[in-house]
């Protein structure tokens, strides 16, 4: 996305290498991308955990923790996403840039070696992993599962997917469910790492003060795949137009959970998604939006009121908490503020605020090299070639028609409210 950009097919794998001199860092972020599966959601999952806990060469997380701070502090973590019906693993290390030490030593060439024994000589023998560490990473990913149960916030906007797409891969939550931990075993673990190592569509993005052909040269040395036929997520038909679905789920909680979904029949690569991303702004995406004035500021009847996209599958999803008794009356507001969207009423001057708050929101997440990655990653999963600059530019032609005309094929779907004991 960004001009400098350079993707190279591998055996295997693209790499994308972004020279740039902006950073303190060099950042490398190793992105494995597979359709969503119920029966694999939870292997997924946990794999990354286990792999950046130790290798073949430091068998302890200590042992791999030391070294990295041998590399001038450098920086490990692991992160798992859900991007329409794909579920991606993301490995991310982040160095010191070798220009800024004392003594130069090739610190570029030495983290690489450490990103690849990561991936390809985990702490595994006789064809399982280290069993410690997967009872250890086990348990974790149980305590990850539980916390969203315990934070009401996210279990409500996760119970609203699940409601939402019922039967289709997105329901699928990003940790997997926590009745498939105890089936794990270290076997079928590394079984299940042999196939995403040879099935997975890999790309290596290498994001820093660096030299296209070094980078390449050192990546041809350490990164080695077998060439595969990409797995596609399965095209859904377009979901029927149906009666808007209500579920309503009691806890014992003090604040009510009110989430609505709708269809936006809109996807990332679409022509009128840039309209959409104004639409959204406009809607509930910032502080200046009608969620917000209207429906926590002007009417108090909110904690707090927000939307969001999810860009890749084509969802508008609305959070709000609120009091238990204020359901009716808020679920009112809300549909009052969509009509009012798809009426055209607001302002030229809203409009603007609003492209504005995106062009920062866009340049703010350019600020980190990982922001950056997260960017052009967008282009990987839409199978588009959209460029930064493009997508400013487009964000600015969005006129107030087209913002009308993208908020009239949005369709209400689900709405979902966590709400108390007490009988309403």
């Amino acid at each position: 996305m960004s001009k400098d950009e350079q993707i190279i097919k591998k055996n295997g794998y693209t790499l994308h290498v972004v020279p740039t001199t902006k950073y303190k860092t060099n950042t490398f972020v190793w992105k494995m991308k597979a359709p969503l599966k119920e029966n694999e959601a939870t292997m997924r999952a946990l794999l990354p955990h286990v792999l950046q806990s130790s290798t073949k060469n430091f068998s302890s997380s200590t042992k791999l923790r030391a070294y990295l701070d041998d590399l001038y502090g450098g920086i490990l973590y692991v992160d798992l996403s859900k991007k329409g019906d794909y579920h991606i693993i993301s490995i991310i290390m982040e160095i010191a840039n070798e220009k800024f030490l004392s003594d130069q030593e090739p610190l570029l060439k030495k983290s690489l070696s450490l990103l690849s024994e990561i991936i390809f000589q985990p702490n595994a023998e006789n064809n399982a992993f280290d069993k410690e560490t997967v009872e250890k990473e086990k348990r974790t990913l149980r305590q990850r599962i539980q916390s969203v149960y315990d934070d009401k916030m996210r279990y409500a906007s996760n119970r609203l997917v699940e409601e939402m797409c019922k039967g289709e891969p997105y329901a699928i939550h990003v940790n997997g469910k926590i009745e498939d931990i105890d089936a794990i075993t270290p076997e079928r673990l590394y079984t299940y790492y042999e196939k995403c190592l040879n099935e997975d569509e890999i790309d290596l993005y290498i994001v820093g003060d660096v030299k296209v052909e070094e980078v390449e040269k050192i990546a041809d040395e350490l990164f080695h795949l077998k060439d595969r036929v990409v797995q596609k997520a399965k095209s859904l038909q377009p979901v029927e137009k149906r009666d808007v679905n209500e579920v309503i789920e009691r806890q014992d909680i003090k604040q009510g959970k009110l989430n609505i979904g709708y269809r936006t029949n809109v996807k990332y690569g679409d022509h009128d998604y840039f309209a959409l991303q104004v639409f959204n702004g406009l809607f509930g995406g910032f502080a200046h939006s009608k969620l917000f004035m209207n429906v926590r500021e002007k009417a108090s009847l909110a904690y707090y009121a927000a939307s969001r996209l999810e860009s890749h599958k084509g969802l508008l999803l609305v959070m709000s908490g609120i009091e238990h008794k204020n359901f009716d009356k808020t679920v009112d507001i809300i549909h009052k503020q969509m009509e009012a969207m798809k009426n055209g009423v607001f302002s030229e001057n809203e409009i603007l605020q609003t492209k504005a708050v995106i062009k920062n929101q866009l340049l703010e997440t350019m600020d980190t090299s990982r922001g950056l990655v997260e960017v052009l990653y967008h282009n990987v999963i839409s199978q588009q070639n959209v460029n930064l600059s493009d997508w400013i530019e487009r964000i600015e032609q969005v006129t107030k028609e087209e913002i009308i005309s993208v908020a009239n094929k949005i369709q209400l779907d689900t709405i979902y409210f966590l709400t108390g004991n007490e009988v309403a």
